[in-house]
């Protein structure tokens, strides 16, 4: 497989799947916890509870095929703003 190091599939875990999706075969496990949680700016679909909690369970990013690449991008991004601070 092309770039295994990006993709994970944990179909033993409990919680597997922890999103609804009819694509089992791509599910990405890699982040089971999103490295973006705490970003404000993450580009993925979630909302905030009355509490003021982020709930992510509509985004499917860290789970997509594409998800890796998009996560890594955040993160290089932050780290790029953090140095010209």
């Amino acid at each position: 497989m092309e770039n295994n190091y990006k993709f994970f599939c944990n179909r033993q875990c409990e919680y597997f799947p922890c999103h609804e999706t009819d694509r089992l075969d791509e599910f990405n496990c890699l982040f089971c916890f999103c490295p973006l949680y705490f970003f404000e700016e993450c580009g993925g679909r979630y909302r905030l509870t009355e509490k003021g909690i982020k709930d992510c369970t509509l985004c499917m990013i860290p789970h997509k095929p594409k998800g890796y690449d998009h996560i890594l991008k955040k993160i290089r991004e932050r780290l790029a703003e953090s140095q010209t601070d």
